[in-house]
């Protein structure tokens, strides 16, 4: 898988690849990634690109594709002239990870099929249509109750 869309994997392996449909992009760790380092900062804190890239280890070429994302749907302002830079567009406590996820991945992120993400709305659900709404449904509200300040706060991840 190329380095900027393989899937994410965090401590779960999942030898018989059924759940690497849905996991978020690489974008979307890196998306979150950078705006956990602007949520460190004072509100209103204007930063370089290269500096949350280096704040974040995450590469800068890409992060810059992400953040516009991110400042299309409000969650990032980019700042012009004396002061360039991003800053966060609000408050960290008021960015839900959905608002996120769904800014990145887009808005059928958390209604993908399971096996086959290009597969939502399609009017043959899969064997596990069901099962996987249920799951789907409360992955959404624990995406919706936790915000960027909450995962900041939590400090680094190891590794």
């Amino acid at each position: 898988m190329d380095r900027t869309r393989g899937p994410v994997h965090c401590a779960l392996e999942d030898p018989s690849g059924l759940l690497t449909p849905m996991i978020l992009s690489r974008e979307s760790q890196y998306g979150l990634e950078g705006l956990i380092v602007l949520a460190r900062q004072p509100q209103g804190k204007v930063m370089l690109l290269r500096q949350i890239a280096q704040a974040g280890q995450l590469p800068a070429g890409f992060l810059a594709r992400t953040l516009q994302k991110l400042q299309r749907h409000s969650l990032v302002s980019s700042h012009r002239g004396a002061v360039r830079g991003y800053a966060l567009a609000r408050p960290a406590q008021e960015i839900r990870l959905r608002d996120i996820f769904e800014a990145i991945e887009g808005p059928v992120v958390f209604r993908r099929c399971i096996f086959s993400p290009r597969r939502a709305g399609d009017p043959r659900p899969c064997r596990l249509h069901d099962e996987w709404a249920r799951v789907s449904a409360t992955l959404q509200a624990a995406m919706d109750e936790t915000t960027l300040a909450q995962v900041a706060a939590r400090g680094p991840t190891p590794g």
